[in-house]
């Protein structure tokens, strides 16, 4: 178990970092647009840019807080779909997988 809670605590710690992240890039985002035609049209490209990397940073915040959610409640390292372990390799590689390799691969 101590394992898990030093996992969730560098879970949390990224959730922070994300969740800073995506309030720089949504200010960013509300950031008017210049007068200039061509400044604009730059403006737009690097607004499409940051739309990407926030939809990113959303859907990880997302499956951090799904892994939180499966350790607080004792689920952690169990795959969702059959019930057997996940390979520690694999959580270590990827701390929110919530599927064995052999059920993520189907």
């Amino acid at each position: 178990m101590t394992e898990h809670k030093d996992i969730a605590k560098k879970l949390e710690h990224r959730l922070q970092e994300l969740t800073g992240h995506v309030a720089e890039i949504d200010s960013e985002l509300r950031s008017q647009l210049a007068a200039d035609w061509e400044e604009q049209a730059t403006q737009l490209e690097g607004q499409d840019a940051l739309e990407g990397l926030e939809k990113s940073k959303l859907l990880e915040i997302k499956q951090i807080r799904a892994a939180l959610q499966r350790i607080a409640k004792g689920e952690y390292g169990i795959c969702a779909r059959c019930g057997e372990p996940i390979d520690p390799k694999r959580l270590k590689a990827l701390p929110t997988a919530p599927t064995c390799i052999a059920c993520a691969s189907t």
